[in-house]
This record gives structure tokens, sequence and C-alpha cells, in this order.
């Protein structure tokens, strides 16, 4: 018989972060602690991570949701999370966690046994051209080969203008440039702007436009001069059939995947397969985890033999994040098996 509890607790941005939603300081995350009553010493963590303004938790109740769910555990097959994403995210990891023994391993695998490194972007948040350009420093100089910059917030002048500095010393064999727009532009804006981008040799650009506008992202994967990845677009599909349609009307050149978001690994599985069945490419994010809920993406995006650098370099964002065995080391991240956690900063209620 299980036995559930929770607790809130707020992270800390060791720096302002810049998005084009606003500029963030902390982030409210809720952590989910499942044993079994026969054996206490053995227990399962999974993180519920929602992000205001993106994800659909109806965040003002996720207490109420979670006390909910703890004390009907055994029947959590009955209650109802299709609106909680980030709580069906974190339940699933901490059951999957406990099964394996309660020792942060969500998947076994290479990567979970401390022999496999994940290839990672670095991530570029959004600020003055001086600060941004300061962090494409610090990233090339850790090594990094592949940078995703968030843009949409700055002037758009100093954003192409950051961005031909940075491919003045490196060109796209040397470095590739993923940008990312949170869904700033309006279609025509849009156009005109991925038409300026266009000469950089950019990757790839997430959610030019606000989600939800199927036609008019549809229209513009078809006839962008760089290919586009959806984001934002996926988060709210819960239907597995919906699922696939989206992928096939609009046809987009990538899929960004955010499992604690879209509602855990079997709903990204599901993403997975549509995508796949379409030919379609795509990469895993974090969004905004701390280790806990880095380290079950991680070891579920080592399932697959995904060439792609992946957008999980956020375990070094907060000043107060979990200590954990992940290692960041450049552009890879992996695990060091003598490296320790420590969840007693977690209070549960």
């Amino acid at each position: 018989m299980l036995k559930a509890v929770f607790t809130d607790y707020k992270l800390n941005f060791l720096k302002p972060s810049g998005t084009s939603r606003g500029t963030l300081y902390q982030k409210p995350s809720w952590f989910l602690k499942v044993w079994d009553i026969n054996d206490p010493s053995a227990y399962g963590i999974g993180e519920c991570a929602p992000i205001e303004g993106l994800s659909i938790d109806p965040i003002s109740f996720m207490d109420q949701k979670l006390k909910e769910l703890t004390e009907n555990i055994n029947n959590h097959e009955n209650i109802d999370l299709k609106d909680y994403p980030s709580i069906q995210f974190g339940l699933e990891t901490a059951l999957l966690d406990l099964k394996n023994g309660g020792e942060k391993v969500i998947f076994k695998n290479q990567f979970s046994k401390g022999h496999q490194e994940i290839y990672i972007n670095g991530l570029i948040w959004m600020g003055n051209k001086e600060s941004m350009i300061d962090q494409v420093k610090s990233k090339i100089d850790d090594g990094f080969r592949c940078l995703k910059l968030k843009i949409g917030a700055i002037n758009f002048d100093e954003e192409l203008s950051i961005i031909q500095s940075i491919r003045k010393q490196f060109n796209k064999d040397e470095l590739e440039l993923r940008l990312d727009a949170n869904g700033a532009f309006d279609l025509e804006t849009a156009k005109n702007k991925l038409n300026q981008l266009s000469k950089y040799q950019i990757h790839s650009i997430e959610q030019p436009i606000y989600p939800g506008q199927f036609d008019k992202m549809k229209a513009l994967c078809l006839t962008s001069p760089i290919p586009i990845a959806l984001d934002e677009e996926l988060i709210s599909i819960k239907d597995v059939k919906k699922k696939e349609d989206l992928i096939s009307y609009i046809k987009p050149q990538y899929i960004i995947l955010k499992p604690g978001l879209l509602g855990g690994f079997k709903k990204t599985q599901e993403w997975i397969n549509a995508a796949e069945k379409n030919n379609i490419s795509w990469w895993i994010t974090s969004a905004l985890e701390s280790n806990i809920g880095l380290n079950a993406i991680a070891q579920f995006t080592a399932q697959f033999k995904n060439p792609l650098p992946q957008g999980l370099g956020t375990g070094k964002i907060y000043t107060n994040n979990i200590p954990s065995f992940l290692e960041l080391n450049g552009e890879h991240l992996k695990i060091n098996n003598e490296l320790n956690w420590n969840d007693s900063m977690l209070t549960f209620k």
C-alpha cells in the first residue's frame, strides 16, 4: 500500500532570466514523495513544475489537487489529472523512481549508470546586447557547438546585430544557432523577421507565432526560409489522434518536447510516434525544473538514439537547486555516481 506527501518549493534564479513573456526571478515547483508503507526507507520523488502563462495547469489549484492525490494515492488512476500535466509528470516520475528502488533511477540505461553522456545546446537568455554577447562568449569558451538564443524581447536590430557578430566569428559548421521566439510575433512580422534572419544560417526557430493559429503556422512552415520547430503549440493537445492530426496538417520541420508540460513520458512518447510517422525530427528539453525533474527528463531522453543536441542545460540556473549526481561538462550532461543527492531541503507536508 502506498503513501504520499507533497511540498512546494521556490527556486531562485542565479541571474534574472529574460524571456518574451518577461523576466524570471523565481520559479515555483511542487514535489511529490511516494513510498510503500511496508518499506518507508525507499521512496520516489517526482517534480510538478508548471510555468505561469505557459502551462495549462491551473497553478492556483496545485496544492488542492496534490492534496486530493496524496490522500487517494492508491486510487490515483481514478483521479482526473488531464488538466494537470505537470502533476501527471511528477506522479509518473515518483512511481518509476520508487519502482527502481528510490535511488533517482527513473529509466535503467547507460546514461543512468553513468556510462553515457547527452549532447546538449547552450541556452542564451534574453537581455541587453552586452549581456547576451557575454553569455555567448561564456558558452563558446565552455565548448558548446550549439547555442539557443531567446529572441523577441529586445530591439530586433540589436538581436540581429548579436547574431551577425556571432556569425562573423563562427560559421554554421563551427556553431549551430537555434532561435526561440516563444510566440512573440504575428504572422506578417514573423515573415519579415525570418527573411532578415535567414542570411545568418539559422538552424531553426521555435514557435515564431502564438500557438493555436494552425492555418497560419502551416503557411509559415511551408514558406519559411528557416526551419520551424513547434513548442508551445503542443502543450494543450491531449488526445492522441489530435496530436497526429496537428503534426500531419502543419508539417513543421521539428517539434520540441517538454515532458514536464506535456503530461509525462507516455504522453511525450505519443508526440514522438506522431513525429516519426511523419518523418519530422524532434528533441527534448527541460522546462525550468530543478535537478529532480531534469534528471528524470535526461534519463528518458537517453532511451532514444537521438543525435541532435538536446535542451537539458538548465541545472545551474538556480542558487538553491537540489544537489544531485548530474554533472555538466561543457556541452555534455552526464551522471557522476561519485556525487550525492541531498533532498533534505524539501520539507514535506
